[in-house]
């Protein structure tokens, strides 16, 4: 005859609540910072949503304001230059999918070979330094090499060879505004991908040696195995971020190569609610562009359980 066990406890003998708290509290402490940032920029700023419900007046308030229902979403809908706007945002995300997201992997793999830890390291700060740029910054220096008085169209002319208009051409924006982010944000994944890179046991690479495996195969059968889930992850986060792709970028831009290349969501919502003072027109596409960009989220992590993957959170 058995009996039953007992309820498993796997919280250690005597640490209490208030025993963990005393013993965690440094770290409690450095979470605040972080917990304000967000309490005040993405959660009170939440409050402002029901604005796309309204015909909001500033000067009425909030709670004073008339009640619009989905007028906003009606007239959002059948606006010919929103529908522009979204397909700008779509193009451009998934060009950027495409050709920035693999970045950072392949060159995380690259620095992975050098073996020179000094090397290595001069290359990942070199690289990294753009991400402290400003997107002011940033476009000034493509401008002066790539703008019509830039150095590339200096040299061509110097050698009497025509101009290459890059810096104001609709028809290669994207593949500049992709240029751009690549140069700026890859040192930041690589990183992200180092540190995974770090955490595979050198045992496997050793045991594969041995038994005659080269370096690509010990990189397809080891490597890229072993960063399989922080490539979904990333993948999720960026998936969920598809509709935000660079409003400051594009904002800076917008004048040089037309609004009809250059507008996206964000954009759209500045200049057709904010700069207008259409408050609740604005509110309703970013509210539009917050639920997609969540069903996006969404969608890719479930996509990333049926891989077998954990995703943003586990099942």
């Amino acid at each position: 005859m058995s009996t039953a066990s007992p309820p498993r406890n796997d919280r250690p003998a005597g640490l209490t609540r208030r025993i963990r708290l005393r013993r965690d509290r440094t770290l409690l402490i450095m979470t605040v910072p972080t917990v304000v940032l967000l309490l005040v920029f993405n959660y009170a700023p939440l409050f402002g949503v029901v604005t796309a419900f309204q015909f909001y007046d500033p000067l009425t308030g909030v709670w004073n304001s008339e009640w619009a229902g989905f007028a906003q979403f009606e007239r959002l809908f059948g606006d010919s230059l929103f529908w522009q706007s979204l397909t700008n945002t779509l193009y451009l995300s998934f060009v950027q999918l495409i050709l920035f997201f693999p970045v950072p992997i392949a060159l995380a793999l690259l620095l992975n070979t050098v073996l020179s830890e000094r090397v290595r390291n001069s290359i990942q700060a070199i690289v990294y330094l753009p991400h402290f740029f400003s997107w002011v910054l940033t476009l000034t220096i493509f401008q002066q090499m790539l703008g019509g008085a830039g150095a590339l169209n200096h040299f061509l002319r110097t050698h009497d060879i025509g101009t290459w208009d890059i810096m104001t051409n609709p028809d290669t924006f994207a593949l500049l505004v992709t240029s751009q982010a690549v140069w700026k944000e890859a040192g930041w994944g690589i990183i992200v991908f180092l540190a995974a890179l770090a955490a595979i046991n050198t045992d496997l690479y050793e045991a594969a040696a041995a038994d005659g495996a080269g370096r690509w195969r010990r990189m397809w059968h080891i490597t890229l195995p072993g960063l399989r889930g922080v490539i979904v992850l990333m993948l999720v986060l960026r998936l969920g971020n598809a509709l935000s792709v660079g409003f400051e970028q594009f904002l800076i831009q917008r004048d040089a190569v037309g609004h009809e290349a250059a507008d996206v969501l964000d954009t759209f919502s500045f200049y057709y609610g904010i700069a207008t003072g259409d408050y609740s027109y604005g509110a309703a596409a970013g509210l539009f562009k917050s639920v997609i960009s969540l069903l996006l989220i969404w969608g890719a992590n479930k996509l990333a359980h049926a891989f077998g993957e954990d995703g943003l959170y586990r099942k």
